[in-house]
């Protein structure tokens, strides 16, 4: 009677205990389970459709305004050019406005212009932030998995658009002709489309830059460091693909038990025999093999979630690899290019010194015959210990430089090898920008911040799975015996096990719906770190671009005024020889034709400077 009792009670709570399941399951599945609504971002300044060179303003040459090129450079700044469909759409246009314009991909470049291309076809990328809803939150279930897998996805992926396929633009004028100095520049009609697509071993043709380029990119520190941090983030996308597989252990155990005979245990142990006849043994051996799985399904995605946003950091840790190395090749080149401006100001000096000798004599001859003064030998000779003094100054600069090109290709002081070339007439290739779409393809530091709002974006949905509840599968297979001899009898040693776990949250979600928010707050911060990439890209492009073109300029204005004060020089030092002229004329004339020269170093170290980052603003240097 007590059996049946007690069996009944068993039914009524695992009856009790299924339909208290059903109702927790019921209450968590209700749609929303209090999960806050998702902020949008706000809407980023739109991608123009061409530079601004100079921002509009007029450029300058020894006569004044330049009319042609200042004309020619407004029409292209005002060219009307249809670029749609590009991923300047990821943050642009969807973040708050679905129905807003598509932005531009690279436009083709064709004989007659600049074609756009057409708005029909999206990236994936592009459609994968639609997907994620980073403006709509009822989105945000509908990702796009195509983008979260990284097997099938190649870094900084963009649909390319056939030229057949693209729609001709709309153009006020022709392709604008702009000479940014050291060669014929034209924009629209070049052999590439864009600078960046020329290799470093292209783009400089100076045999040791390139030397010292190759060097850094097998020595320099910070690379290796750079390639250990994206062997950890593979890591840890390897160790995230493993998370919603089931994991299975195999053990054995043995051990020895002695119950109290006053227990519960030791009483019922006493009373029982493993044989007839035989007791069980004291103290009770404890043998064990078994193998236990544990499974959690995953029916959320939110472990494939966490999986493919470890493979977009990971994704993103090589574009920033990539990144770093444009700027590593430009630090090379601006170094190699600044020791070349002070060997040519020491040889300025020389040059300087060697006149200020000659007038030396001069003074000191003029004075013994005695058309002169001491006073005149004096001026003279401190301005040559001066000047002489000043290349110790500069030997100091020179070294220094040559030391930090040695830091960044990783190896200990000692000499650079350079060429010996007249500094101001030094030429490098043509730079061609392309459109300012071009740089979401080129530019590695923009293509890691899009991985990274991929990364975040699945964050949102890995946070958004902790509201549902999880289903965790276990079981276990094995033997058990009180002695080896008995261990593998089958089916009397024979143990398993199997259950199912279904387990959510109900009451007190704050901790959830914290990381939730978090997520989110974390996912808006990468896309305005994204907008700000974009515009600082776009910024950079325009301020080394227009500086090239502003200090080649410059370098003409001052050759021409460095032709009279050569002329002035040579003219004071006769005048001076032929007691027509005071010392003091000379010493000013000598002395203005140095900081002319020196001036002009600089300006020229300055526009090479520009035309060095201004390839590696687009993009080139990362290969």
């Amino acid at each position: 009677m007590n059996n049946q009792l007690s069996m009944a009670l068993h039914v009524k709570s695992k009856k009790r205990a299924y339909l208290a399941a059903m109702i927790c399951g019921s209450l968590l599945m209700m749609p929303g389970c209090g999960i806050p609504g998702l902020r949008c971002a706000q809407r980023g300044a739109e991608m123009p459709g061409s530079y601004n060179w100079n921002n509009g303003s007029e450029y300058f040459n020894a006569s004044g305004v330049d009319e042609s090129v200042d004309a020619a450079n407004e029409s292209h700044s005002t060219a009307t050019v249809d670029l749609k469909a590009a991923d300047q759409d990821v943050v642009a246009t969807h973040l708050n406005d679905e129905d807003g314009d598509d932005a531009a991909l690279a436009p083709v470049v064709g004989d007659d212009g600049v074609d756009a291309t057409d708005a029909k076809d999206e990236s994936r990328f592009a459609s994968f932030i639609k997907a994620a809803s980073f403006a709509q939150p009822s989105q945000v279930d509908n990702l796009n998995q195509d983008i979260a897998n990284p097997s099938v996805e190649e870094p900084g992926e963009l649909i390319e658009v056939s030229p057949e396929d693209a729609e001709p633009a709309t153009l006020t004028d022709d392709s604008v002709d702009l000479d940014f100095g050291l060669t014929s520049m034209e924009f629209g009609i070049t052999p590439l489309e864009n600078s960046a697509q020329l290799s470093q071993a292209a783009f400089f043709d100076d045999p040791y830059l390139l030397g010292l380029i190759t060097q850094a990119l097998v020595g320099n520190q910070e690379l290796k460091i750079l390639a250990e941090e994206i062997q950890i983030a593979r890591n840890e996308t390897y160790a995230r693909s493993g998370e919603y597989r089931p994991f299975v252990t195999l053990g054995a155990g043995a051990g020895l038990e002695k119950p109290g005979r006053h227990t519960r245990a030791g009483a019922v142990e006493d009373q029982l025999e493993v044989a007839p006849g035989k007791a069980f043994p004291d103290p009770l051996p404890d043998f064990l093999v078994a193998s236990n799985v544990s499974w959690e399904l995953d029916i959320w995605k939110r472990l494939r979630n966490a999986q493919s946003a470890a493979a977009m950091r990971y994704l993103g840790t090589q574009e920033g690899r990539t990144y770093i190395v444009t700027r590593l090749v430009a630090e090379v080149a601006e170094s190699y290019y600044e020791l070349l401006a002070l060997d040519n100001r020491m040889l300025t000096l020389d040059k300087t010194i060697e006149i200020q000798q000659q007038s030396l004599k001069i003074a000191n001859a003029k004075k013994e015959a005695g058309r002169g003064t001491e006073l005149a030998v004096q001026r003279f000779q401190a301005e040559v210990r001066k000047n002489q003094s000043e290349k110790s100054i500069i030997g100091q600069e020179i070294v220094e430089v040559e030391n930090r090109i040695n830091f960044l290709v990783g190896r200990f002081p000692q000499p650079v090898e350079r060429i010996s070339v007249e500094y101001v007439d030094l030429n490098l290739n043509a730079l061609s920008a392309g459109v300012p779409s071009q740089l979401l393809q080129n530019r590695a530091d923009i293509r890691q911040a899009e991985r990274n709002i991929a990364a975040a974006g699945l964050d949102v949905q890995v946070a958004r799975a902790r509201f549902y509840p999880s289903l965790t599968l276990s079981g276990g297979l094995g033997w058990s015996a009180f002695s080896t001899g008995y261990l593998f009898r089958t089916p009397e040693s024979l143990i398993y096990s199997l259950a199912g776990e279904l387990v959510g949250p109900l009451i007190n979600k704050r901790a959830i719906k914290a990381d939730y928010s978090s997520a989110n707050a974390a996912q808006l911060q990468s896309i305005y770190e994204y907008q700000k990439t974009v515009l600082t890209a776009h910024i950079e492009v325009v301020n080394h671009i227009t500086k090239i073109e502003n200090y080649r300029r410059s370098i003409e204005i001052k050759k021409e005024q460095l032709e009279s004060l050569e002329a002035s020089v040579d003219s004071a030092s006769k005048l001076f020889q032929n007691a027509r002229a005071e010392y003091v004329e000379v010493l000013l004339a000598q002395r203005e034709l140095m900081e002319a020269k020196m001036l002009l170093i600089d300006i020229k170290r300055e526009q090479l400077s520009a035309i060095v980052n201004a390839y590696q603003s687009l993009g080139g240097g990362g290969f």
